[in-house]
């Protein structure tokens, strides 16, 4: 593998750790040492480690045969359980990954459409072949992509209605991710609501993050209803997954029925592992009222952090909703970086493991005293780093 790695993000200098097992809320490495982990598989990982209820879906599974090659009753169950928890996916489609998910959502967009400028925002991330941070991507896919300033309502409308007439859809997260969890302003979403209704463009959700935000997505916190939706991440149970759908009348062009249907193949759409664990980690584990509860945790978290961070004069503060949020510096742009890295470091040696980034996602296995022992480890690095974190 090129240097040692085939996931570019888990990659940190000198070296990145490797895990070799874990359990609950806590990760093992290598060499011994235990972690808890705070990254949460980069928000797959909301049910925690090896779930008994997930494990023992795989596990039947396993025993009924894995590789089927046909239509299975498991892609039926997770199918009808998506579309009843987000009322504006009436027909949804499996994938693989989220980055498949929103690929095949922007050429359902096009394809529905018959126009081909897709209107995206900087810093947003919607999978490895569609990333938006300067410098662009040179592997991203060659859609002719229109960028806009992201919660900047002006510009983006400008944007809208200067491509009204060849414009197939607006694609954007409720709460940038690897942006470093920044919510979109009600606003904003409302007017790419308007403006795309009027320019009879589509209104994509990219919710492969923010749906853990509520039992319906952000979308249901917000009152909203895109056209498209993609999911991915925790609705496989931690296995492979990825989703995309909406309206009927846009997603029935998949309909083998119809003569001139849309092809959408794929080995492992449908395979029986990822359906089932998705299945009961949503039905079983992932209640409304589950995911209440942590991302009230999560919220609470943060509030803790940043009043901690406040009353040390750190320049550090967190962003974010519910259970997914990120630090930021807030001192000179120039020294970012190496100020997250320190923090990053700091709190690895001690025995908690987020993002290199500053990005943390909470899980199920997390409880109130190790979250509590998480703000004393902040604590702890701000005090030990007080001369490079905190103002002078």
């Amino acid at each position: 593998m090129p240097g040692g790695n085939t996931r570019t993000i888990l990659y940190f200098d000198p070296f990145p750790v490797c895990m070799t097992g874990g359990s609950e809320c806590h990760l093992m490495d290598a060499d011994g040492i235990r972690y808890v982990d705070l990254l949460g598989e980069y928000t797959a990982g909301i049910f925690g480690h090896s779930h008994p209820v997930i494990r023992a879906a795989i596990v039947e599974a396993l025993e009924s045969g894995v590789s089927l090659s046909a239509q299975n009753r498991a892609e039926v169950r997770l199918a009808s359980l998506i579309c009843e928890r987000y009322p504006s996916i009436e027909l949804v489609r499996f994938t693989n990954s989220g980055t498949e998910a929103n690929l095949l959502a922007l050429a359902t967009a096009r394809a529905f459409t018959g126009r081909e400028h897709v209107l995206v925002f900087e810093n947003a991330y919607h999978g490895s072949l569609l990333k938006f941070a300067a410098p662009r991507s040179p592997i991203n896919v060659p859609h002719r992509f229109v960028l806009a300033p992201y919660n900047d309502v002006d510009a983006a409308r400008a944007a809208i209605r200067e491509h009204a007439d060849t414009l197939a859809c607006v694609l954007v997260e409720p709460m940038q991710g690897a942006g470093g969890c920044i919510p979109a302003d009600r606003e904003f979403l409302t007017m790419l609501a308007e403006e795309t209704r009027a320019a009879r463009a589509l209104l994509i959700f990219d919710e492969i993050q923010t749906a853990r935000l509520s039992s319906g997505g952000l979308q249901a916190v917000l009152g909203m209803t895109p056209d498209l939706t993609t999911l991915g991440k925790y609705h496989g149970g931690g296995l492979s997954f990825g989703a995309f759908g909406g309206r009927a009348e846009v997603m029935a062009l998949y309909d083998p029925r119809r003569p001139r249907h849309l092809a959408h193949a794929g080995t492992f759409n449908n395979n029986v592992l990822s359906m089932a664990a998705g299945h009961a980690g949503l039905s079983r584990v992932l209640t409304a009222e589950a995911l209440a509860a942590l991302n009230r945790r999560g919220d609470a978290l943060r509030v803790r952090l940043n009043d901690l961070l406040a009353r040390r004069d750190a320049q550090l503060a967190l962003t974010g909703m519910g259970s997914l949020m990120n630090f930021h510096y807030t001192g000179e742009d120039s020294c970012a970086p190496a100020a997250i890295a320190l923090l990053f470091f700091d709190l690895l040696e001690r025995g908690f493991y987020m993002a290199p980034r500053g990005f943390i996602a909470l899980s199920l296995a997390l409880d109130e005293a190790t979250l509590e022992a998480f703000v004393d480890a902040v604590g702890g690095v701000i005090e030990t780093r007080a001369a490079l974190l905190c103002r002078r």
